[in-house]
């Protein structure tokens, strides 16, 4: 079983929450497109002023995925 990468893109400021929220939707847009098994998405509002949009991919797509969406930070899932 390989290693699952958590890429996460921040947005801060008043419509954070908001910006996330879309942000998903591009995510999700995007793993139809390219076909991907791995299908985890979702945003979380940290705070008032401060929202992540997330995406899960198996560890050998991670370049690929990292190069052609250019997510904030990456961690292990």
């Amino acid at each position: 079983m390989s290693r699952k990468i958590k890429l996460i893109w921040d947005f801060r400021g008043e419509t954070a929450a908001k910006i996330a929220e879309h942000h998903e939707k591009h995510l999700k847009e995007y793993i139809a497109m390219e076909n991907f098994e791995e299908k985890t998405t979702g945003f979380e509002v940290v705070s008032e002023l401060y929202a992540i949009a997330f995406m899960v991919v198996d560890e050998k797509n991670m370049i690929l995925v990292r190069d052609a969406l250019k997510p904030h930070r990456g961690e292990v899932y």
